[in-house]
């Protein structure tokens, strides 16, 4: 079983990727194989609702200049998935926005029923907002939610800072507990016939009446 690590960060060793390995760390102790990729500094550009994914049929996004294709295709394989963000005026990076954006509705049909941890680093506030932000793509899409002891949150300036939050490691650790105790539960309900969920044809409603 592996779980995809995706650190929204530019500063692909900072805050957010201390918590990530964290996670990471707890998740190898206890037999899950673990993969990160970082957002990086390119430009990821945001979904402009135009269906080409929808309408090529194939789960990609039309536009190949960035790192979407390339989550998507790694999400294929995938069982779970920890998005941690940096905190950006209350709210997780434009970068992991955009790109979630656009992973989530081309190729969401590889997240569905797939267990998703978001985790927030912040210097001081706005921690939860940004938690909050990034369960969203979660609960649209049918995945467990994985929870900790606390709401997953580190915080620090610098990764030195990170290290010395005790309490946030320690939520970061239990958070790979947790996720890898549901990862073998799901497995050990498929091995004993458990089936998935079933599935209604969506219903599409807006508020025009």
């Amino acid at each position: 079983m592996k779980v995809l690590l995706i650190n929204g960060s530019p500063k692909e060793s900072g805050c957010t990727y201390t918590a990530l390995m964290e996670v990471s760390k707890a998740l190898t102790e206890s037999g899950i194989e673990t993969e990160l990729i970082s957002v990086g500094k390119n430009p990821i550009q945001g979904c402009i609702g135009c269906g080409g994914c929808a309408k090529a049929g194939n789960s990609r996004c039309i536009f190949q200049d960035d790192i979407v294709n390339t989550v998507i295709e790694k999400a294929e394989q995938a069982d779970g998935f920890i998005l941690g963000t940096p905190v950006h005026y209350a709210a997780a990076s434009g970068a992991i926005t955009s790109l979630m954006d656009r992973v989530c509705y081309a190729g969401g049909k590889h997240l569905a029923f797939k267990p998703g941890a978001a985790i927030a680093s912040c210097r001081r506030g706005g921690a939860s907002a940004a938690f909050d932000q990034l369960n969203k793509y979660f609960t649209i899409l049918n995945m467990p939610v994985v929870s900790s002891n606390y709401w997953n949150q580190v915080h620090g300036n610098t990764p030195e800072e990170v290290l010395e939050d005790l309490e946030g490691l320690q939520t970061m650790r239990q958070l790979g507990r947790n996720m890898a105790w549901l990862l073998k539960s799901i497995e050990a309900g498929k091995q004993a016939g458990v089936s998935m969920p079933e599935v209604e044809p969506k219903i599409k409603t807006n508020y025009i009446r």
